[in-house]
């Protein structure tokens, strides 16, 4: 989709369609009002008439409105004016989106950016709206042997800003939100795909693209390469896998070389059965999305290589399956992490954490600035924040007020949960240093508190995103999400 900023007056407006607002109860926008008076008033007659009445998320498309240049006026509803805020915005542009897609436009002039929207200035409006729009129209069909083609493809966006001085920072805005929003499409893509293409080596291939494309150093460490490490926890659970484990670091060099690097982790487990402690088979396919905490690392490096932020940024994913198999590890095993710290394994399908932990030893190497690992790691999470908010587990304040400022700009919310010592005792074991879980109460908490003890050299920060990550039901798919909030994450970074 291609997006273009202008300032120009609607009554002028040459297109397929101008997207318009209406507030509750029956207010035109300022654009609205524009063309209402070059209409002779036709918008306002329909609005009087009841066919809209400016309730959020409604539209009301108008063919051959009198006086103008377009060839339809799309009207859409903002709720109560004084209620209208970031997800009211959203969901404008969301419907608005949904409508002209529907309805077969090709082109569209949107006048939304002029909307007061309370915080918020026109380059968070214009940034919103590329990302929204992408959200809304990004299908996963290529794996069909017939995609649904019965729609021509919106293709062309103006978007239009209040005055000529925004101008630039509506480019700006505009290319940022599309840089963004690619990462979600790539961090989605690789989600939706099933587990007998995703494999570790997939991930891998994908990773290796990207370090051809934006020039990046990459290096796919093999089981040997694992084993000399030491990686007894990592390489645990690729026993039952006939697929062999990769650990995938890319290197991303857009500040001086004396700036220590930001890391990201990202769980990649391509699929999860749990194990000998196997799952449930119900439901059990969207475990393929067990991986998602790698793909928005993926779709992340890929968004700051297109912005060309001046940060140092390296991810590292640790990727492989997690199946049963007479070789597979058992319930009661102890294996030795690459720290020299041991661990008894009470449950196979607390498998994520024990890739994680040697991946955040290896991260010591960088020297790093502080590390973030992203994980759809506990159906705890799920339990306590439902599909709205990222589990956040930091064992640094300052660095956890980033991550969530960065996911209140973006709507892609964090909510920050106790990471106190406390809960350290849940993981003890007769056997071993510690055990893989800590009983059934704060299931969450407790799996930080196990990655915590490997992440004692730097700053860190846990993301558990496994009610977040993707959607299940009728809107089945992944959703891109924590790329939005990891990217202005690392914008902060670049400011300070």
């Amino acid at each position: 989709m291609e997006f273009s900023i202008k300032s120009g007056i609607p009554e002028k407006q040459r297109t397929a369609c101008i997207v318009i607002g209406v507030f509750e109860p029956r207010k035109l926008s300022p654009a609205g009002e524009s063309i209402d008076q070059l209409s002779g008033h036709a918008l306002s007659d329909i609005i009087r008439r009841g066919d809209m009445d400016g309730k959020s998320g409604t539209t009301l498309l108008l063919h051959n409105v009198p006086n103008t240049l377009c060839d339809r006026v799309l009207l859409v509803g903002l709720g109560k004016e004084r209620e209208f805020k970031d997800k009211e915005y959203r969901d404008a542009v969301r419907a608005a989106i949904k409508t002209l897609s529907e309805t077969g436009s090709t082109d569209a002039s949107i006048f939304l950016a002029e909307l007061p929207v309370k915080r918020r200035d026109t380059a968070w409006k214009i940034e919103q709206t590329v990302v929204v729009a992408m959200e809304t129209v990004y299908r996963f069909d290529q794996l069909k042997s017939q995609p649904d083609e019965t729609r021509r493809p919106l293709r062309k966006i103006v978007l239009n800003v209040p005055h000529r001085d925004e101008l630039a920072i509506g480019e700006m805005a505009a290319a940022r939100g599309q840089a963004i929003a690619n990462g979600m499409n790539l961090a989605k893509d690789l989600g939706n795909l099933p587990g007998n293409i995703c494999t570790p080596a997939y991930l891998a291939q994908q990773a290796k693209d990207l370090a051809k494309t934006y020039k990046l150093k990459l290096e796919v460490l093999e089981q040997k390469d694992m084993e000399a490490l030491k990686m007894g926890s990592l390489l645990s659970v690729a026993r039952g896998s006939r697929q062999p484990a990769k650990l995938i670091v890319l290197q991303y060099q857009g500040g001086n070389k004396k700036q220590k690097p930001l890391v990201l982790v990202g769980k990649g487990i391509t699929f999860d059965s749990g194990g000998i402690s196997l799952k449930p088979g119900a439901e059990m396919d969207e475990m393929k999305y067990d991986m998602c905490g790698a793909a928005s690392v993926l779709g992340t490096f890929q968004a700051v290589a297109q912005l060309k932020l001046p940060i140092n940024l390296v991810g590292i994913i640790p990727a492989t399956e997690n199946l049963p198999d007479g070789n597979a590890s058992k319930p009661g095993d102890i294996v030795t992490s690459m720290s020299g710290q041991t661990i008894e394994i009470l449950n196979t399908d607390a498998e994520g954490r024990l890739i994680l932990c040697d991946a955040l030893t290896y991260a010591e190497r960088f020297d790093p600035e502080a590390v973030v690992d992203i994980a759809t790691l506990t159906g705890a999470c799920v339990i306590a924040l439902g599909g709205q908010a990222s589990g956040l587990l930091s064992n640094h304040d300052a660095l956890a007020r980033e991550l969530l400022h960065a996911g209140e700009h973006t709507g892609d919310r964090a909510w920050q949960l106790p990471l106190w010592d406390e809960y350290q005792e849940q993981l003890k074991s007769n056997f071993a240093d510690m055990a893989n879980i800590g009983g059934r109460q704060a299931g969450t908490i407790t799996a930080a508190c196990f990655l915590s003890r490997f992440a004692k050299k730097y700053d860190w920060a846990h993301l558990d995103i496994a009610g977040t990550a993707w959607k299940s039901g009728k809107e089945k798919g992944a959703t891109g999400r924590p790329v939005p909030l990891l990217v202005h994450f690392l914008i902060g970074k670049c400011k300070g």
